[in-house]
């Protein structure tokens, strides 16, 4: 009884709206999927760089470093610069999460296009 439900809720398009729908969506999805992968880049390298600082930070807390903030070169210190990483990783971290829950999201609803509409992709000799 439910998938009739649900079957009378899928509208009917044409074949060229559906090869559009699709291909938005996987384009979507890929979207998604690269910028998650450039966010764990970045977070990967905050993390190296943290465990660079945090030696230099136990050792010589003072000691001055360089950091990159919208384009300008800054001088400051160790102990200065591993807080401010730390809070940018984190927050990395909570948009790749944030990201991953959409990419489900809208990989959900791909299926359930594929489903419903019966769509696959096209083969191309």
């Amino acid at each position: 009884m439910s998938t009739s439900k649900a079957k009378s809720k899928v509208q009917p398009l044409s074949d060229q709206e559906i090869q559009q729908n699709y291909s938005r969506l996987q384009n979507e999805l890929q979207s998604l999927a690269g910028k998650i992968g450039e966010l764990e880049q970045e977070a990967e390298e905050h993390g190296l760089v943290l465990s660079t600082l945090n030696e230099a930070l136990q050792v010589e807390p003072g000691r001055k470093c360089f950091r990159l903030i919208g384009g300008v070169l800054v001088e400051r210190t160790v102990k200065d610069v591993v807080p401010a990483l730390q809070t940018n990783r984190e927050g990395i971290k909570k948009v790749i999460a944030n990201l991953t829950e959409q990419y489900t999201s809208k990989e959900r609803d791909f299926e359930t296009f594929k489903r419903d509409y019966n769509a696959r992709p096209i083969s191309r000799a």
